[in-house]
């Protein structure tokens, strides 16, 4: 990396990806604020981060609720902290969980909807200002769903889907503030994709079979430096870009 160390905040990041992201800015030596609900995990997160040679904090937020994340945006910047990267990691409880259409409730698409989009919102215009000081970097988490779809989960597909959008938009309007604004779709053996390939072998491996690299990433390796990349400046030229970090195993942009 080119860049001196950056401040970041990573929604979500008590596992899975968001703990790859963490780790992996943590490794430039950059500050690391994990933003989540979960004290204990967050903590540990902040811990591995130092471990990596950077420095992470934990700071409560609950993304679905625009005063939870209002309250931690002023945590972090108090004392003179400022922002340099927002990565939107977090997502509904009810993603992986599997379900036909006709069977979501308004209740559980609203949890989709508050997690995805209304905290991308939140996150969005209450960091304005401290990301245009600093002329940061937004970043998101998307996924393959959001570009071709995906049977059972029609809530986390639309969602996906509409952030893409999100971010397009947003990168043209904050051009003028030099803040870049991208989205990156990650594939990566997480703990709960371990979990899912222990308990579905046969589909496990026809994912596995549509990946041409022929593996998962790894959250730290493959998916976190890819978001660190976006998120330094050697990425300085890039906006309203969604980068798939999936092995090819989605080749529609």
């Amino acid at each position: 990396m080119s860049s001196k160390a950056k401040t970041i905040i990573i929604t979500g990041a008590t596992g899975g990806v968001g703990k790859g992201i963490a780790i992996a800015c943590g490794e430039a030596g950059w500050n690391v604020w994990i933003a989540a609900r979960r004290e204990f995990e967050g903590s540990q997160v902040a811990y591995e981060v130092d471990a990596a040679g950077g420095k992470g904090q934990f700071v409560f937020c609950d993304v679905g609720i625009p005063a939870s994340v209002d309250n931690m945006l002023k945590q972090v910047t108090s004392g003179s902290h400022h922002i340099d990267g927002i990565v939107h990691n977090a997502t509904s409880h009810l993603s992986p969980v599997p379900k036909r259409l006709h069977e979501l409730t308004l209740e559980e698409m609203q949890s989709h909807i508050d997690v995805a989009l209304g905290a991308l919102h939140a996150l969005a215009s209450l960091g304005h200002q401290a990301l245009k000081q600093t002329r940061g970097s937004f970043l998101t988490l998307t996924s393959e769903a959001g570009f071709e779809g995906k049977a059972y989960l029609p809530a986390y597909a639309a969602v996906k889907g509409a952030q893409r959008g999100f971010i397009k938009s947003l990168a043209r309007e904050w051009g003028r503030d030099e803040i870049r604004v991208n989205a990156i779709a990650p594939l990566a053996m997480t703990p709960a994709m371990q979990r899912y390939f222990e308990n579905e072998p046969v589909h496990s491996q026809q994912i596995i079979q549509r990946i041409p690299l022929g593996r998962l990433g790894d959250p730290v390796e493959d998916i976190g430096r890819a978001a660190r990349f976006l998120l330094s400046d050697d990425a300085r030229y890039i906006t309203g870009h969604t980068l798939m970090v999936d092995g090819g195993s989605c080749p529609a942009i």
